[in-house]
C-alpha cells in the first residue's frame, strides 16, 4: 500500500535492486527522482533528497518524464507495404482491392510480415511505445498463415513490448459466402489470439456478425474489437447495434469499437444518444485520424469531412476514448511513423482535443483499453515510462523530439537520439 511520508514525498517497500531515474521533471515542472525496483515505482522523491547506497542512477537531466506511450490500433501484418501495394482509389475500398489482389500475387511470404512486423514493432518501441494491439488479417484465402508470422514476431519483443493480438475476419462472415471465413476464425482461437475481430459494416449482414463475434468471444473467454462504421455515410450507424447487442447478450468481457467514424456526421442530439448507450454498455472508442484522414471525405471535394468520430460526445458521456494510428506506410495510409505523437498532434489538430488530453488518449486512455494499469508516477504504478527531451507536454506533441529514452517495466529497453547543427 501506498503512504505519505512524514517529509511530503511517498514511497512504497523496495527491494535492494534500486534504479534512480533522476533529475527528470513532471509534466507539472517538478524535477523529481523517481526510484524503481522489480519493474514497478517504488518512490518519487523531491530532487536533492538522498539517494539509496548502491542504486544505480540514470541521469534524466532535461527530460521529461512521462508515462509510455501505447498503441491500441495497428496492422502489423500489413506495415511498410506502401511501395509494393498500390491504392488505385486512396480510399478504403482502393486498399482493399490493392490488398487482396497484392496476396493473390503471393507478395507476402510468412518470412516477409515476420520481418516487416519486427520492424514496425521495434519502430513502435523506439518512439516509446511499450504496449501494442495490432489486429491481423485471417480468412478462407490466407488461413491464419498471417498470425502465425506475427506471433513469430511477438515472440521477439517478450519483456520489451506488450502484444495483443486480434483475429481481424475477411468479409463476409455470415451467410453461406462466409463459411471459409467462419472457419479461419475457429483456427484462429484454436491457435491463440487476445481477441475476436471483424468489420460489421463490410458484412452482407453486420447485425449477424455482431452477434457471432459476441458468441465466438464468449465461447473463447475473449475480448471483442470490431472495425465499425469506418464510412462518412450517415445512414450506417452500427455502432449503436454493438452497443445494444452487448448489453442483451450480457458480455461481460472487453469491448472495443474501433473508427466509430459515421457518428461523427450525426446531429449533436444523435451524437449524445449513441454516446450514452455506448457508454452504458461499457464500451471503449478508438478514432484513428491518421489512416481515416487519409482514406475518407475523397468523394466530398468541398467541405470535406474529417473522417473522424464525435471525440467530444463521447468523452463527454463517459466513454474510454484512446486513439491511434491504425495502418503505418501501407496502401490504407501511405504515411506514418509509428510514433504516438504523431497522433497526437492530428488530435489536437483536426479533433480540437487539447494537448494534455491528447497525450492521456494515447498513453494511459490506451492502457486502459487494453487492459494494462495506468502510470500516474505514483508509488506502486508500472515503470513503464518515457523520458523525452522536450520542455512540455504541448512541446513534446508539437516537436516530437528524437532524444527519448524507453523504460518497460523499469528496464532501459530503446534509446534515441538526434544531433541537428546550424553551419553558418
Amino acid at each position: 500500500m501506498t503512504t505519505p511520508s512524514h517529509t511530503g514525498h511517498t514511497r512504497i517497500g523496495r527491494s535492494e535492486a534500486t534504479t534512480v531515474l533522476a533529475g527528470a521533471h513532471l509534466p507539472d515542472g517538478r524535477q523529481v527522482d523517481v526510484h524503481v525496483s522489480d519493474g514497478v515505482i517504488t518512490a518519487v522523491e523531491t530532487l536533492g533528497r538522498e539517494r539509496p547506497p548502491g542504486a544505480a542512477i540514470d541521469d534524466l537531466t532535461g527530460f521529461m518524464l512521462l508515462p509510455a506511450l501505447a498503441e491500441p490500433h495497428a496492422h502489423v501484418d500489413k506495415a511498410l507495404t506502401a511501395d509494393v501495394v498500390h491504392n488505385p482509389t486512396g480510399d478504403l475500398l482502393g486498399a482493399i482491392d490493392g490488398w487482396i489482389a497484392a496476396s493473390k500475387r503471393g507478395q507476402f511470404t510468412h518470412d516477409d510480415i515476420v520481418d516487416r512486423s519486427s520492424r514496425a514493432m521495434e519502430q513502435l518501441v523506439l518512439s516509446g511505445v511499450t504496449a501494442v494491439r495490432s489486429h491481423v488479417n485471417v480468412g478462407e484465402e490466407i488461413g491464419i498463415s498471417y498470425l502465425r508470422a506475427v506471433r513469430e514476431a511477438r515472440s521477439r519483443f517478450a519483456g520489451i513490448l506488450d502484444v495483443q493480438l486480434v483475429a481481424l475476419t475477411a468479409a463476409p462472415m455470415t451467410g453461406v459466402d462466409g463459411a471459409g471465413n467462419r472457419a479461419a476464425l475457429a483456427e484462429a482461437l484454436e491457435l491463440g489470439v487476445d481477441l475476436v475481430g471483424g468489420c460489421p459494416h463490410l458484412d452482407p449482414d453486420g447485425p449477424q456478425l455482431i452477434g457471432d463475434a459476441i458468441r465466438a468471444a464468449t465461447e473463447a473467454g475473449l475480448g471483442l474489437d470490431l472495425h465499425t462504421d469506418e464510412t462518412l455515410d450517415p445512414t450506417m450507424l452500427e455502432l449503436r447495434d454493438v452497443a445494444r447487442l452487448v448489453m442483451d447478450a450480457g458480455f461481460d468481457g472487453s469491448v472495443t469499437a474501433s473508427h466509430c467514424v459515421s457518428l461523427g456526421m450525426q446531429s449533436p442530439e444523435i451524437q449524445r444518444e449513441v454516446a450514452r448507450e455506448v457508454a452504458e454498455a461499457g464500451i471503449s472508442v478508438v478514432p484513428l485520424p491518421q489512416t481515416n484522414l487519409f482514406l475518407q471525405g475523397r468523394e466530398h471535394p468541398t467541405a470535406t469531412p474529417r473522417g473522424l468520430t464525435a471525440i467530444a460526445a463521447l468523452r463527454e458521456a463517459g466513454v474510454v476514448v484512446a486513439a491511434g494510428a491504425d495502418n503505418v506506410q501501407d496502401p490504407f495510409n501511405l504515411m506514418g511513423r509509428s510514433d504516438p505523437l504523431e497522433t497526437a498532434a492530428l488530435l489536437v489538430m483536426a479533433g480540437h482535443v487539447q494537448p494534455d488530453d491528447a497525450l492521456h488518449m494515447v498513453s494511459n486512455a490506451v492502457r486502459g483499453v487494453i487492459g494494462l494499469p495506468e502510470v500516474h508516477m505514483r508509488p506502486g504504478d508500472p515503470a513503464d515510462l518515457l523520458a523525452i527531451a522536450a520542455p512540455s507536454v504541448r512541446g513534446a506533441i508539437a516537436e516530437a523530439p528524437h532524444d527519448r529514452r524507453v523504460y518497460r517495466a523499469g528496464r532501459l529497453v530503446a534509446r534515441s537520439s538526434s544531433d541537428r547543427t546550424l553551419i553558418r
